[in-house]
């Protein structure tokens, strides 16, 4: 079976508070700062958003189950 490139990847680590969620194959980024501690991850070589940072993640949580803005715009498409 052919792996999906552009499948959506979410990455939390717990003891620096960061999460990440990223899509398509693994690639050499830069980080642009998008304000409040969130960032955008751009490939290198293409300069496509391929991704996205967020640090103090659940600090923006005081309570669970709380909805949080982020600056970006995402497309999503069924691979069905």
């Amino acid at each position: 079976m052919k792996k999906n490139k552009d499948n959506v990847k979410v990455w939390y680590d717990k003891k620096s508070d960061f999460l990440e969620i990223t899509t398509g194959a693994p690639v050499k980024a830069i980080y642009r700062p998008l304000g409040n501690e969130c960032f955008e991850r751009i490939d290198k070589r293409t300069r496509k958003i391929v991704g996205l940072a967020i640090f103090n993640f659940t600090k923006r949580f005081p309570k669970q189950h709380q909805e949080l803005s982020i600056p970006v715009e995402i497309q999503m498409k069924s691979m069905a």
